[in-house]
């Protein structure tokens, strides 16, 4: 999903089908202010990946008209997008009206967005999760200084139980690693803590609270509503 050998496979959703419950359906789209250039686009005739040219209202309209055709009534459907800078807290207006669509009018359970490398606050709109940048989660940035302050060498497992019925998010777990000479190891309780105040700081804006629990992972409670 998200990259081809034309156009249309770009388009085309990855599709996981589980035994007894139903079909994951995964449909990925870029953009040029992740600093993916805009000569990558697939075409009808070459390869690249799935570009979205901005959130105009107009490219939202055409993603949210990809994810109906992509999906089926009962799949869970997961919109995972590369966008935003690579460092920073902030999320756009355009992103969170972009994820609103996605869910409101295409029926997205999930957007699953990245580009940041490091974890990004997060929001559960509908019932539905909304995460705007997951951070990295294995890479080879060890070295590079300048943003030791956002701490890209802390990553994070993400456990989202929804529901298959109803595409809701029931429960969401997340594991704190600490990245190491290209290895992952569990992260201290000092740099778990640092996690969940950054990450409670930066979603309580959404209506999301975070918390590390006694046995180590972080866990998030979210108000109902919008």
């Amino acid at each position: 999903a998200g990259a081809g050998r034309t156009i249309d496979e770009a388009q085309r959703p990855a599709i996981l089908d589980i035994p007894r419950t139903g079909r994951v359906v995964v449909l990925s789209f870029a953009l040029p202010d992740s600093g993916t250039p805009l000569e990558w686009a697939a075409t009808p005739s070459s390869p690249g990946v799935n570009l979205l040219r901005d959130l105009s209202p107009a490219c939202v309209d055409f993603a949210c008209d990809l994810a109906r055709s992509a999906a089926q009534s009962g799949d869970i459907l997961v919109i995972s997008i590369h966008w935003g800078s690579n460092w920073g807290y902030g999320v756009s207006n355009a992103q969170r009206q972009f994820a609103h669509r996605l869910i409101e009018d295409a029926g997205a359970s999930v957007i699953h967005g990245h580009s940041s490398h490091h974890a990004k606050g997060f929001e559960v709109h509908r019932n539905r999760l909304v995460l705007y940048g997951c951070g990295d989660f294995l890479n080879d940035y060890e070295g590079i200084s300048g943003y030791e302050s956002f701490r890209g060498d802390l990553s994070l497992m993400y456990f989202a139980d929804i529901d298959a019925a109803s595409g809701d998010l029931l429960q969401l777990r997340l594991v704190p690693l600490h990245m190491r000479r290209l290895r992952l190891e569990r992260a201290s309780t000092a740099d778990a803590e640092w996690l969940a105040q950054t990450l409670d700081r930066e979603s309580a804006p959404f209506g999301v609270r975070v918390r590390r629990q006694a046995d180590g992972p972080l866990s998030a409670s979210w108000s109902g509503g919008e």
